[in-house]
């Protein structure tokens, strides 16, 4: 029996789904990732300063400027759409109870439909007023010029994203641990589990099926009872046919 149709079997005998998502899922919707070749953190630029610390919080307090020069470019990606495997995991929703955990801050999972998300890292959709409050979309910051400025008050806007040096939130933590113990399965994708505490959540799990999908090996993959080290687009294209032909 081939990879994908154990994926199937391991999906219809489910009931509690959490799918633990990193960046390598939106990168068929054209969001780079992090640490590949081709990845953010292997981009050069005309600095000599690395995007771990321009993404960090003490660079954001002194360098506004140059933080938002680097995160409108590199970080918010307007014009990307959920691809088929954000699709097939909201679709997942019609006949089981499934919770998407994710590192990512790109809000694709709602946008394809996913009722259940936990943002371990915040989300570019959202920005507050670090005066009032007050809370804007990605668009009024992708159109301020430089530093965006809150309209109510003139206090500076932040991305409610998690920066390096900040921590996570711990309603958040508590409800993703809380998720991938009650699940009977998990299912990685598209992260490579090198991320803490993030990547510590998994040893949470007590459940039936763990399944990693993700094109490099993990330090996890001796623990799964699957791993499929493929693009993931491509791995549910072959779920979705076997579904066809079933």
């Amino acid at each position: 029996m081939d990879q994908y149709k154990i994926l199937k079997q391991m999906l219809d005998h489910s009931h509690r789904i959490v799918f633990f998502t990193g960046a390598g899922i939106s990168v068929p919707s054209g969001i780079p990732d992090f640490r590949s070749a081709d990845g953010l953190y292997n981009q050069k630029d005309k600095s000599n300063i690395s995007p771990e610390e321009i993404i960090s919080h003490s660079f954001y307090m002194a360098h506004k400027r140059e933080f938002y020069t680097f995160y409108k470019d590199k970080m918010v990606y307007p014009n990307a759409k959920p691809n088929l495997a954000h699709e097939f995991i909201a679709k997942l929703q019609d006949t089981k109870e499934v919770t998407v955990v994710t590192q990512n801050i790109d809000g694709l999972h709602q946008e394809a439909g996913s009722k259940k998300v936990i943002e371990l890292h915040g989300s570019v959709k959202r920005n507050y007023c670090e005066r009032c409050g007050a809370f804007y979309d990605d668009k009024y910051v992708m159109a301020s010029k430089l530093i965006p400025t809150c309209d109510k008050c003139g206090g500076d806007i932040k991305p409610d994203v998690v920066l390096y040096e900040e921590q996570l939130n711990e309603e958040d933590i508590n409800n993703a641990i809380t998720a991938i113990m009650k699940a009977d399965t998990l299912v990685v994708i598209g992260t490579s589990l090198v991320v803490y505490p993030a990547a510590g959540f998994i040893r949470y799990f007590k459940g039936n099926a763990l399944i990693v999908i993700n094109k490099s090996k993990t330090s996890y993959d001796n623990m799964c009872d699957l791993v499929i080290n493929e693009d993931v687009v491509k791995v549910f294209e072959k779920v979705n046919e076997e579904n066809k032909e079933n």
